[in-house]
């Protein structure tokens, strides 16, 4: 099992950037494919971008692909995201997630843990 918990959301100019990061408890970090996603209000929760735990590839939604990176950090137990040119799309609040299988998947159940989000607000 692990607890995840989410950070550095906040209030940015459209154009700015925000670097999300995502803590994990737990000794089996690195056996966790790892994933954020976003919910606008109003929205369904969508996949905004994964890592694998086996080599580290990636996978972004259509939405924030060239803009939004992830990145992991098994030593540390960590998962961030940064995130350049931000629009006023991207308002929504922000979880983290992780899940056993060993590939990307980008449907919301098939995530096992949850954190319990971090907003992000862009503003023009």
């Amino acid at each position: 099992q692990v607890q995840l918990v989410e950070s550095g959301g906040g209030l940015v100019q459209a154009g700015g950037s925000l670097r999300l990061s995502c803590a994990a408890s737990g000794r089996t970090f690195g056996s966790y494919t790892m994933g954020w996603f976003r919910q606008a209000p109003g929205k369904e929760r969508e996949f905004v971008a994964g890592i694998s735990r086996s080599d580290g590839s990636t996978q972004y939604g259509d939405s924030v692909e060239g803009r939004f990176t992830i990145s992991r950090d098994n030593a540390k137990n960590a998962v961030s995201l940064q995130m350049n040119t931000l629009q006023l799309e991207d308002t929504a609040v922000y979880y983290c997630a992780a899940t056993n299988l060993g590939w990307i998947p980008i449907l919301r159940r098939l995530y096992d843990y949850w954190g319990q989000g971090t907003q992000v607000t862009v503003s023009s």
